[in-house]
């Protein structure tokens, strides 16, 4: 009886691997990734940075890859310190769910669940960077007084570039 049951436990466990296998030719050997340029992440933040400042606000805001390695941080005069962690964690966050930070506030709210993970921080303010169903990034804003404003600078941002990713494509 054991015999049969670590036979049959095995086999299943074979079988996962074997349709791996069998589809490996149909797969690329390789994916191509889309970045956004320096020059594309800098609009990015000077666009949330113009339009927090149009509000008389200091931000920092903060531009990731599509692996949340930051690619530009910007600091406005005034922004506390604190800014520059926080654009950065919510700006991540937004790339590893693709989804806007502010949508993520009560999804985890368990004890053990992934918002207990190190970088992420379910605050408004982080927004996707996306343009023609490919994901570029994230934006990341933290400073004003509420995550609203925040997020709205963020968009401000984004909308500096969009239209360009879009006909780029």
């Amino acid at each position: 009886m054991k015999k049969t049951i670590m036979s049959l436990l095995c086999a299943s466990l074979l079988l996962p691997v074997s349709t791996l296998s069998a589809d490996e030719g149909e797969q690329p050997l390789s994916v191509s990734i889309q970045r956004l340029s320096l020059e594309s992440a800098l609009k990015v933040t000077q666009g949330a940075v113009a339009a927090c400042r149009k509000q008389g606000i200091h931000i920092a805001a903060t531009v990731v890859d599509r692996g949340g390695h930051a690619q530009i941080v910007l600091r406005d005069t005034l922004a506390a310190d604190l800014t520059l962690e926080a654009s950065r964690q919510k700006a991540y966050t937004a790339v590893s769910f693709n989804s806007a930070t502010s949508g993520l506030t009560e999804r985890f709210t368990h004890p053990f669940s992934v918002a207990k993970v190190d970088d992420l921080i379910m605050s408004a303010g982080g927004l996707p960077i996306a343009a023609g169903g490919k994901l570029y990034g994230a934006v990341g804003v933290s400073g004003a007084p509420s995550g609203k404003t925040d997020e709205e600078c963020a968009q401000a941002g984004i909308d500096a570039i969009v239209d360009d990713l879009e006909m780029a494509e």
